[in-house]
Parts: structure tokens; C-alpha cells; sequence
């Protein structure tokens, strides 16, 4: 895994948790600022309260303020801690004001009008070049005893400032501290969780067309990476089987189509050498025509098997009746059967329709008939039957001939594969061995199985099961 996408994962990381980081500063900040807000604003009403009160309780009748007796450096010191108090009249003229201040605290007229009205008004604004928070509170909720007055109450900001600035500065602190933390172990983590995938690709390009036999072992800790080598390992292993299958095919295609073209050479060759009689000539052609009905049986099968490969062999489907398709071929390789002085019977009972697509099964029938009756000693039988065994069409073929080894069952559709030595002992055939492995691609491609096995009594049987109809997928 590159540098690259280790550090833009570690940048992903860092910069969610900053976002994230930088959202809870921000609600904290915030609402830091609103308890000291809360704070302040209780301050200001316990004090307007407690001046409000007082403001008449002169003998005489004359407003003043209850206030702490401070020197000027005294009231420097506690500056932060003071609350500036002043009364207003209706229109806006200070009627009196706290002894430690040389000004009239800032006015704001909207404010006044609202506590005229009987309303509580708190408003920020500076006085003498540092922020306050006022609060406007009106004398007439006292009762009769006062006239419509406003008392402000003011207190500094500075030190609520200060601390919200410190706050904000120690969490701008900590996002910066914790992103690069984060940034850091993210950059070590990522490094940990791809060293397994880097492992991994660097095995897998190692592997190629001639080395399909290796496998992955990578060393992954997780169950996913475990899992991936698995899966990775099993796909090889198929494209593996699948190369080798593929240079099988091709070596005994290559000889199947060698041969008969080596005969066909030899054979023209020997009648060019020297003037013969017109039989001769014809005995060459007869011969040579026989190589190259061989030819083209190999060619044509080769298409079938490669239009099946790449899933173009799609069936046209129609109902068929599948009995008399049997019997069509049978009448056809009747005298096959007849050179060979075998009994060839097809039987049917019940229902035989089934959707399938003609042309094909005529081949997948041609082909298991040819096989039987070429594997089938002379005076011989070859059985079809045709039935529907639980609402599928089933269609055998049987032959008394000397079986399949066993240890060849497995193998009879694959290509190229012939059992010569048991099968054909007594019978003479040769084929191409690409019959069988025709069946069992027109079986697949309408969703049939295909099964081999040796009679009780002797020979072999080929049993192909068609779907229900009911089990058809929708078109």
C-alpha cells in the first residue's frame, strides 16, 4: 500500500477527529459562556434588587445608594467585583449614580423605553474602554413609594472575557495536541492494517501463468484478511484447474485434428509418388474423404464446446416431444446398429413433452445413442426409454456392453477423455471423445443433469433429467 494512501488516511482521520474536536470546543465555549453569563446576570438582579429597596430609605426622603466605603485604590482593586448603579428619569436625565464613577454610565434609550413599560432589560455595551453588561430594571414594580424611574445596574466583563479567552485558547490547545496525537497514531495504525494487503499484493503479482501453483501466505492477524487470503487462494486454485483444463483441451485438440490431417497427407502423398489405376485413385479419395468427415466432426464439436464455454450456446425453447425424437435419431442410426447386428429398442410411458430446444436435443440424443451403440459388442443391445419420474422428463440410454471402470465414472464428460481399454475391447470404436462432453453442455445449458453409471447386469446407462416445468425459470 503506498505512502500516499497511508498518509491520506491518517489526514481523514486527523482532520474528523479536528471537526469533531472543534465542535465540542465550540458547544463547550459557548456554553461556558452562558453559565458565566448566568452568573453575571444574578449578580446584577440580587444587587438592582437590594438598591431598589434602598434607593428611598433616607429620613428625608432623598434618593441615595447603599455602597461600600473604598478608597479610589481600593476601588481599583475590586474593580472587577463592582457594579455601577445610576437612576434615569423618564426622559433619559441621570438623577444619581454610584460615588466611583466620574461619568454617566452609556444609555441605551431603547432599553429605557422597555423598563419604562415594566420590563427587565439587560444589555451589553463599554464604558470608559471596557465592555459591561447592564441591567435596567424599573423602580415602579416597588409600588406607589417611587416615581417611574429606571435604575441601571452595570458590571465589567473583563475578567468573563478573559476567562472565555483562556478557555478558548487552552481548547484550541488541545485540538491542535489532539489532531497531531490523532495524526500520529492514525499513521501507525493505517501502517499496521495494510502491512497484510502490501504482503498480499506483493505475493500475488509474483504469480503468473507458469507459476498458477503457488499460494498466498501472507500472515493476517484479522478474520477479514484471513478470509481474503482464503478466498484469494480457492481463486487461484480454480484458475489453476482452469489453465490446466485449458492446456488438456488444446494438447488433445491438437492431436485429434493432427491425426486424421497426418493420414489425409500420407495417403495423397503415397498416390502422387507414381501413375495408378483409376481404383487406386478412388481407394485414396474414399480414404482421404473419410479423414475429412473426421475433421469436420472434430471442428464442428470444437464450436459446440466453445460456443458452450462462452455462454453462447443459449437454447431456443419449444415443446418437444421427447420420445419421438428418440425414435427419429434411432431410425437414423438404425443401420449402424444394423452393420453391428444389434437390437435397438426405444420405449416410452407417461407423459414425454418438455420445452427444450429441438436442434439440441437431437444432438444430445445423436451423441448417447452413437456412444452406446459404439461401445456395444456385436449381437448387443442399445435401449432408449423416456419417462417423467416426479413431473420430470427423464431420458436413458443402455447399452450391454462391457461398462465404465469405476475410477473412470467421474471422468467420462470430460474432453477428450475415452476409456479405450475397457470400453472398446471387444467393440473396436474410436471416437473423438468430445460426444459425452457435448451431452453434458447442452444437459447444462437447459439446466439438465446428466449421470453415468454401470447396469446391475452389465453394460453402462446414461440417464439425463430434465427440470419440471414448473421449476423453468420466467422468461
Amino acid at each position: 500500500m503506498s505512502r500516499s494512501f497511508r498518509l491520506s488516511l491518517a489526514i481523514r482521520f486527523a482532520l474528523a477527529m479536528a471537526l469533531g474536536l472543534i465542535a465540542l470546543s465550540a458547544l463547550t465555549f459557548f456554553a461556558i459562556r452562558a453559565a458565566l453569563d448566568r452568573q453575571i446576570d444574578a449578580s446584577l438582579l440580587a444587587v438592582a434588587s437590594i438598591q431598589a429597596a434602598s434607593v428611598t430609605d433616607a429620613p428625608s426622603g432623598e434618593m441615595h445608594f447603599h455602597e461600600w466605603e473604598l478608597t479610589p485604590a481600593e476601588a481599583a482593586q475590586v474593580r472587577d467585583l463592582n457594579r455601577f448603579s445610576q437612576v434615569w428619569s423618564e426622559n433619559g436625565e441621570s438623577l444619581l449614580r454610584t460615588r466611583y464613577i466620574t461619568a454617566d454610565l452609556p444609555l441605551d434609550t431603547t432599553a429605557l423605553r422597555d423598563a419604562m413599560r415594566g420590563s427587565v432589560v439587560w444589555v451589553e455595551d463599554a464604558f470608559q474602554g471596557i465592555p459591561v453588561r447592564s441591567l435596567y430594571y424599573p423602580l415602579g414594580r416597588l409600588g406607589m413609594a417611587h416615581e417611574p424611574h429606571v435604575l441601571q445596574v452595570a458590571g465589567p466583563l473583563e475578567a468573563r472575557n478573559r476567562l472565555l479567552r483562556q478557555s478558548l485558547l487552552l481548547m484550541l490547545a488541545l485540538v491542535v495536541l489532539i489532531t497531531g496525537a490523532t495524526m500520529a497514531g492514525a499513521w501507525w495504525l493505517a501502517d499496521r492494517a495494510v502491512s497484510p494487503v502490501r504482503e498480499i499484493i506483493a505475493q500475488a503479482e509474483e504469480i503468473g501463468a507458469t507459476t498458477l501453483g503457488r499460494r498466498i501466505d501472507a500472515h493476517a492477524d484479522s478474520r477479514e484478511y484471513q478470509r481474503l487470503v482464503q478466498v484469494l487462494n480457492t481463486m487461484l486454485a480454480r484458475i489453476d484447474t482452469a489453465f490446466d483444463a485449458q492446456r488438456r483441451f488444446t494438447a488433445d485438440a491438437s492431436h485429434e485434428l493432427r491425426s486424421p490431417l497426418t493420414v489425409l497427407r500420407g495417403e495423397l502423398e503415397l498416390a502422387r509418388r507414381r501413375p495408378r489405376k483409376p481404383e487406386e485413385y478412388e481407394r485414396v479419395i474414399d480414404s482421404s474423404l473419410e479423414e475429412v468427415e473426421r475433421l469436420a466432426r472434430v471442428a464442428d464439436d470444437l464450436l459446440t464446446l466453445a460456443r458452450s464455454d462462452a455462454g453462447v450456446l443459449a437454447p431456443r425453447p419449444d415443446a418437444v416431444d421427447l420420445l419421438d425424437r428418440a425414435r427419429d435419431v434411432a431410425d437414423r442410426l438404425g443401420s449402424s446398429a444394423a452393420q453391428r447386428q444389434l437390437r435397438l429398442t426405444v420405449t416410452g410411458t407417461g407423459s414425454t413433452l418438455a420445452t427444450v430446444d429441438a436442434d439440441l436435443i437431437n444432438r444430445l440424443i445423436w451423441n448417447l445413442i452413437a456412444n452406446a451403440i459404439a461401445f456395444t459388442p456385436v449381437g448387443g443391445d442399445v435401449s432408449i426409454d423416456v419417462s417423467r419420474r416426479a413431473g420430470a422428463p427423464v431420458l436413458r440410454v443402455s447399452d450391454t456392453g462391457p461398462g465404465i471402470p469405476e475410477a473412470a465414472l467421474p471422468r467420462v464428460f470430460e474432453r477428450f477423455f475415452q476409456v479405450d481399454e475397457a470400453r472398446s475391447r471387444n467393440t473396436g470404436a474410436h471416437g473423438t471423445g468430445l460426444g459425452l462432453a457435448i451431452v453434458r453442455a447442452i444437459a447444462d445449458v437447459h439446466g439438465a443433469t446428466v449421470h453415468a453409471r454401470n447396469r446391475a447386469g452389465g453394460g453402462a446407462e446414461f440417464e439425463v433429467r430434465f427440470r419440471r416445468e414448473e421449476d423453468r425459470p420466467a422468461t
